[in-house]
């Protein structure tokens, strides 16, 4: 009985600090959404529902603007991430200890431990480097941003891929070449299916850590370039309007629909196997 009680009381607790923790993270979202609907200008008076706001919010040609900037700046980013981060996860899981092993995982390592203001100012010193030496970047915008981005959303999908990598039966790819498979066969119909998962969850974090980032955009873009993040910034600064929150829902529902479609294809993929 004793052993009941304190098992039925443990999980209690449990259950307990479950709920006020998804609580805690899940209340200011769904009030931000339901606030978006709102029909007064005050974000903290009730008038009543509305979809001015949305309207409003798609009739405004600088968020837009910033959007398309931001979302474009994203998808190249995770795109090169996932190249460049496979490429180097799958150099340091096959490749053994070969020259320049701790040099390489010392770059990808760098990214995720350095703070963003670091980051930010070092590509930007760089750029101005280039710039002076080269004549290239001509100026900080679209170009340099997604080059920042990438250099640390790749290490991102390395660490991803490499984890996925190492945990891979790597039986399958020596039957495969036991059938004469050839090494770029191998890869694209063995060992890319195999960590596709990784693959599109380490692009799918990429995407979001790019469309997200405000402090390293801040050091590289310039003027006409202002991602998403930054014009969100400059008017929160100014207080908090519902046509911010009506963007911050439509944000929240992108996420959502992607990582929705990310878990279905990987239990899809998953059932498959």
């Amino acid at each position: 009985m004793m052993q009941a009680s304190r098992y039925l009381s443990g999980t209690w607790v449990v259950k307990c600090s479950a709920f006020l923790g998804y609580a805690f993270l899940y209340i200011p979202i769904i009030s931000l959404i339901i606030y978006s609907f709102n029909k007064s200008k005050l974000v903290t008076v009730w008038g009543g529902w509305s979809l001015d706001w949305y309207v409003a919010l798609f009739n405004n040609e600088q968020i837009m603007a910033a959007a398309l900037i931001s979302l474009k700046v994203a998808f190249i980013s995770a795109t090169l991430s996932v190249i460049l981060g496979t490429m180097i996860a799958f150099a340091i899981s096959r490749f053994g200890r070969f020259k320049g092993r701790m040099i390489v995982s010392g770059w990808i390592t760098a990214p995720l431990v350095m703070p963003e203001v670091i980051t930010g100012l070092s590509l930007l010193l760089l750029f101005v480097a280039l710039e002076s030496l080269f004549g290239w970047p001509a100026s900080r915008g679209v170009g340099t941003s997604i080059i920042a981005h990438t250099t640390f959303c790749m290490a991102y999908v390395a660490v991803v891929v490499q984890s996925r990598l190492a945990s891979l039966d790597n039986t399958l790819e020596e039957a495969a070449m036991d059938l004469g498979a050839k090494p770029p066969v191998l890869f694209f119909l063995v060992t890319l299916p195999l960590i596709f998962p990784a693959i599109l969850s380490g692009w799918l974090l990429s995407f979001t850590l790019s469309l997200d980032d405000l402090v390293i955009a801040s050091f590289v873009s310039g003027p006409g370039s202002s991602t998403l993040p930054m014009v969100i910034f400059s008017k929160v600064r100014l207080g908090v309007t519902p046509e911010v929150n009506a963007l911050a829902t439509l944000m929240i529902l992108i996420v959502a629909v992607g990582v929705g479609v990310a878990m279905w294809q990987m239990r899809r993929q998953s059932r498959t196997r």
